[in-house]
């Protein structure tokens, strides 16, 4: 079969190109040249092969006699992070850009040692798969049929960190930065988003984000989304639905009948399709123009259920989507999650997103937001090499 793709010499040519044009869009966020020398070298650094992305380790890549420049980069020089923040995002705009696109909110974790470290504490990440030292940082990932991006972040502030003044002081924490729940941190992130016109048209995440402040702002988007819940989230059908439905996901799960349950795949893994069961339930009818005047489609709130054939694990969502949507979609959508997983493999592994030494807080946003933008050049140069004609169809054409 033909597909599209670039030669190994067109792609070098458009990283090299790339790189030109991210470098020229950040430049102006440091004011002074040498400071943007660093920068560029900061983000060399990470694109190139070292084993790990550690300051000694990026010095003597760079050329440096020791990581000094380096760290006055994330550390001591005055230069705003959520700008290069919407450098990135501009530019997964520019190169990945679906107005179908969902955008997928999620949490990782970064294991420290020590209590210095900004927002560091013990609590429960994923990525470890128990409660330990770390910090959390919540990232949203632009997913789109073009590839995928990290376009935000935010550091995670424990409560522990948000009432101690000589702790916020120490690591730098900017005063207007109060406590926030990961809720409220993915919000502000959606909001952003949409503020800056990144088109997509869903948003998922896992039951961490799945209840109250992120629905009714999707909501009063017209948004749709599919958010992760609780097995004993409540839920109750509205006049829709062939058998009224009342009560906890987990028993609405376990009293629908096997014929409901529908096996599709949430997408291709790394072992294959990800083949699961589905159960699909519409609750209710709402008119879009209750929530924005301009939207006349009728909208359906819904429960998704996930099942592992294996196991008989369930997973359980709240779906908010045009009325019309048909269960593959929403697989699909849900689907989609599995994406930032991979953003965050590939990022801790190719990008050092995992080894920022910095303790102060614009610190680890600036280091983060480097990761980001070295991801998401990457990302582009993978679309527009995917975008060019293969050789064999360019042969196949002059054929004809």
């Amino acid at each position: 079969m033909m597909t599209g793709g670039a030669s190994v010499e067109e792609t070098l040519s458009l990283a090299v190109d790339g790189l030109r044009v991210v470098k020229d869009k950040m430049r102006p966020l440091f004011g002074q040249a040498r400071v943007a020398v660093s920068a560029e070298h900061y983000l060399e650094t990470l694109l190139g092969n070292l084993p790990r992305k550690t300051g000694w380790q990026r010095a003597e890549a760079a050329g440096d006699e020791g990581p000094w420049r380096q760290q006055a980069l994330l550390g001591r020089t005055q230069w705003d992070a959520d700008g290069l923040r919407d450098i990135v995002r501009n530019h997964v705009q520019e190169t990945l850009s679906d107005k179908g696109a969902v955008l997928v909110v999620d949490e990782t974790g970064f294991l420290k040692k020590g209590k210095a470290s900004c927002g560091v504490g013990r609590q429960y990440t994923g990525s470890a798969g128990k409660i330990t030292n770390c910090q959390i940082g919540v990232f949203a990932v632009y997913v789109s049929s073009r590839g995928h991006a990290f376009v935000d972040r935010a550091l995670y502030l424990p409560k522990a960190w948000s009432t101690d003044p000589t702790r916020l002081t120490s690591a730098s924490v900017p005063e207007s930065r109060m406590f926030a729940t990961k809720p409220t941190l993915a919000r502000e992130m959606i909001e952003r988003s949409l503020y800056s016109g990144l088109p997509f048209e869903w948003v998922a995440a896992d039951s961490v984000y799945g209840v109250g402040e992120i629905e009714m702002s999707l909501r009063h988007a017209a948004k749709g989304y599919v958010l992760g819940v609780a097995g004993s989230h409540w839920f109750n059908s509205w006049g829709l639905g062939e058998r009224p439905v009342a009560g906890e996901a987990r028993e609405i799960a376990q009293d629908a009948p096997q014929e409901d349950w529908v096996s599709l795949s949430a997408g291709h893994g790394t072992k294959g399709e990800r083949i699961y069961d589905w159960l699909w339930c519409p609750l209710a009818e709402l008119q879009g123009a209750d929530y924005i005047p301009a939207d006349d489609r009728v909208w359906i709130r819904g429960l998704l259920v996930r099942r592992n054939p294996v196991d008989g694990d369930l997973a359980y969502f709240t779906v908010w989507c045009p009325s019309g949507t048909t269960l593959e979609k929403l697989v699909q959508v849900e689907g989609t999650r599995w994406r930032i997983e991979e953003g965050f493999r590939t990022a801790k592994n190719e990008f050092g997103l995992d080894h920022n030494e910095t303790r102060s807080w614009h610190g680890w946003h600036r280091h983060v937001s480097f990761v980001m933008l070295a991801y998401a050049l990457m990302a582009g140069v993978r679309a527009q090499a995917n975008d060019q004609p293969s050789k064999k169809r360019q042969r196949a054409r002059h054929k004809v």
